[in-house]
């Protein structure tokens, strides 16, 4: 039996979640830095800036990634389309600006 209080136990969870977000917020960060890279490389070579099969690829890994981590791998889908429609949007922005 913990000897902390539940106040306790809450702020110290809080503190994880935080830490957590924080951690989040700097891999996206770096994951939007990369890609950026590969959308002025697309705009160089005049290659699209959507790559539905590597999309798709990339869908079945993080499924199974999440199910493996026992997470939602509709969830984990969902967070995946929502920052690659990002991605998209930031490599056609790239292009149109060449």
């Amino acid at each position: 039996m913990s000897s902390l209080t539940p106040e306790q136990r809450l702020d110290r969870l809080r503190s994880s979640i935080d830490n957590i977000d924080a951690a989040l917020v700097h891999m996206l960060a770096e994951r939007f830095r990369c890609t950026q890279e590969v959308g002025v490389l697309k705009a160089e070579n005049e290659m699209p800036a959507s790559d539905p099969s590597r999309e798709a690829r990339q869908i079945d890994r993080l499924r199974g990634l999440a199910e493996d981590s026992h997470l939602d791998p509709e969830f984990a889908e969902k967070w995946f389309n929502f920052v690659v429609a990002e991605v998209i949007q930031h490599h056609t922005q790239i292009a149109n600006e060449r």
